[in-house]
């Protein structure tokens, strides 16, 4: 068992001063993976990578019901919390009466191979990945890892416990689906 494993389990058991302990394991991997959601999205000026990093992290070790696996586990909730709270911060900076259109749209870069040139409201890939989620969870939480968590086909594996080939294959129906999808919804 790995040391951030290890400090996950003390974590698991109650034990809080493993979650100062886990900081400084996992930080700079946090701090990448809020690098590459700023490298998809157009951020505004008001919040950082590393303002996300230690907002995720904060959110998740302050998360009483989670019980960690292991590090590939954490890192694909990491991902899910910084979704969420750029999610959040959509929402929040759309309802506002000016500076709207900050955090809105996102390119799908290489994750979605055939769409690097497009981008998309943040908020209504969101709602498309909870349709695909409604037709196919895992296939939409291969893509939450993937797009947002910036894990590979193995860490994704690791991360839902099946096989890296029923990964692959998951990925590449998602992907053809989100892609009809998001062209559908652009009404091209």
């Amino acid at each position: 068992m790995g040391q951030v494993t290890e400090i996950l389990a003390r974590l698991n058991a109650g034990d809080d001063s493993a979650a100062g302990e886990l900081f400084p394991l996992v930080y700079e991997e946090l701090r990448a993976l809020a690098d590459s959601f700023f490298r998809q999205f157009r951020p505004g000026d008001t919040m950082q990578p590393t303002a996300l990093a230690h907002d995720a992290y904060l959110r998740l070790v302050a998360a009483t019901d989670q019980q960690w696996e292991n590090r590939a586990h954490f890192h694909a909730v990491a991902a899910r919390a910084m979704r969420q709270l750029l999610l959040d911060y959509a929402r929040s900076r759309r309802a506002q009466k000016r500076g709207g259109e900050a955090w809105r749209r996102v390119t799908l870069d290489d994750a979605l191979a055939s769409v690097e040139s497009q981008t998309v409201d943040v908020l209504v890939l969101d709602e498309t990945l909870g349709r695909l989620a409604v037709l196919n969870e895992r296939q939409a939480q291969i893509v939450e890892m993937r797009v947002f968590g910036g894990l590979t086909i193995d860490e994704t594996a690791v991360a839902l416990g099946v096989g890296p080939t029923t990964v692959k294959s998951d990925w590449l129906i998602a992907r053809a689906w989100l892609r009809r999808e998001v062209a559908r919804d652009r009404g091209t």
